[in-house]
């Protein structure tokens, strides 16, 4: 079942991505405009709806455990690839999420509740028994080590930008998700009414705690990923999935959903293209030392997103499949 919605979701989650990681490689400082405002607001939680939707996708496509594994390392060989250029990468994380959800893959889903809420309290005992800021310099968002043992492990299950621990909690999220009848209006009306919720009430925490430290782990903010984080992140994620599905029919007859979808099912091209395109152009422009207000790196943001469509509009004039989808395809296929 492929449901047009779900690539209209991820399309969003990459532009609220490119949002983010545009401003943060052009060093722009946030401001207190509505373009500051959207971003800060966005930063978390793109990245965290990308991760729910791999989940659901999991759950419809229902690949077997040979697949994943081929598909994991395939991902985590590109995301090493990518890390010499970026090294916010989510790629080799989504690897590591697809690794640790394997043995998820037939499991009920209470099960995989349960494992969303475990891997969320392992990452809560984490950032109470170790030192988050371990390899971290704050001020230029670099992190030491990391091609060390520790320093990988650390960064990948612990202090990194997206850490297995909780992270890997929207993938199974989402794969509980996927079990649901999203086709249905009921489902949709309550993914947007239950995750909404949630997302609002997991900033009544930090409201009401007045020691910095603890407001700091109370929080949403996704550095560090405390639980109320994953919970305010994982309710905004199922709003907008249930959201989308909504209103898709309307799109389609307004002849837009087809627009929005093609780029969502080349989502893994399209992101490798913001990093090598979208980011060196910043870089041969001389742009990535601050020097754009954050009204302009919205609007170059926002220009990407709809070059993209169009770029991939003639892309499937002669391919049905983004080039890195193609080619995690064929790998697949030749493998097995």
């Amino acid at each position: 079942m492929r449901l047009h919605g779900l690539d209209i979701a991820r399309f969003l989650a990459f532009c609220g991505m490119v949002l983010v990681n545009f401003r943060i490689a052009a060093g722009v400082t946030p401001g207190t405009d509505t373009a500051s405002l959207l971003t800060n607001a966005l930063e978390g939680r793109a990245a965290a709806l990308f991760v729910v939707l791999a989940g659901i996708g999991l759950s419809l496509g229902r690949p077997d455990r040979t697949t994943v594994f081929r598909r994991a390392l395939f991902l985590f060989v590109v995301g090493l690839l990518n890390l010499t250029i970026f090294e916010a990468d989510i790629l080799h994380f989504y690897a590591l999420y697809f690794l640790v959800a394997m043995p998820f893959l037939t499991a009920s889903s209470r099960a995989l509740l349960l494992a969303a809420a475990g891997t969320l309290l392992i990452g809560l005992i984490s950032l109470l028994a170790l030192d988050y800021e371990a390899h971290w310099t704050w001020e230029t968002l670099e992190y030491a080590n990391f091609w060390t043992l520790e320093g990988f492990l650390r960064h990948s299950f612990f202090n990194g930008w997206h850490p297995v621990f909780p992270w890997a909690a929207f993938l199974f999220l989402g794969m509980w998700a996927g079990r649901l009848e999203l086709s249905s209006r009921r489902v949709q009306a309550h993914l947007v009414m239950w995750g909404g919720a949630a997302a609002a009430l997991a900033t009544v925490p930090a409201m009401l705690v007045q020691d910095p430290e603890l407001a700091e782990l109370f929080g949403t903010s996704a550095i560090p990923p405390g639980p109320f984080y994953i919970i305010a992140a994982s309710g905004s994620a199922l709003a907008v999935t249930g959201l989308v599905l909504a209103l898709t029919p309307m799109l389609d007859k307004a002849g837009l959903a087809e627009w929005l979808a093609a780029p969502g099912r080349q989502a893994l091209s399209l992101y490798a293209a913001h990093i090598l395109l979208g980011m060196g152009t910043l870089e041969a422009m001389g742009q990535l030392d601050g020097a754009l207000s954050p009204a302009q790196i919205f609007g170059y943001s926002m220009g990407f997103c709809a070059l993209s469509m169009v770029a991939v509009w003639f892309w499937n004039l002669f391919a049905r499949r983004g080039p890195l989808e193609a080619l995690m395809r064929w790998s697949t296929d030749r493998a097995r």
